[in-house]
């Protein structure tokens, strides 16, 4: 199973404080060694939906200020990521 998949339906914020729960149970030291590698696959799959989600929200900031600074009008991300790979297909 993806991050994708099992995350797509939480809020940044609820996977953080997630991830954060799975950090303190394996810093316990009780956890047997099984268990260990199931919260670091937990872990590994909330910490990759979390950089994922910054990453988008990276984006989306840094077309809004372009666009702002350059007085043009709001785009969606997704258009704005469409036009750009479309872009870079066609050089």
């Amino acid at each position: 199973m993806t991050a994708k998949s099992n995350n797509d339906n939480i809020s940044f914020e609820k996977a953080l404080d997630k991830l954060e729960k799975v950090v303190v149970s394996m810093e316990d030291k009780q956890l047997s060694l099984d268990n260990m590698m199931k919260y670091f696959e937990k872990g590994k799959e909330l910490s990759d939906y979390c950089n994922t989600k910054l990453n988008e929200f990276e984006k989306k900031i840094e077309i809004l200020v372009r666009e702002t600074s350059e007085g043009g009008e709001w785009k969606s991300f997704e258009k704005e990521m469409n036009d750009e790979s479309f872009e870079l297909k066609n050089q």
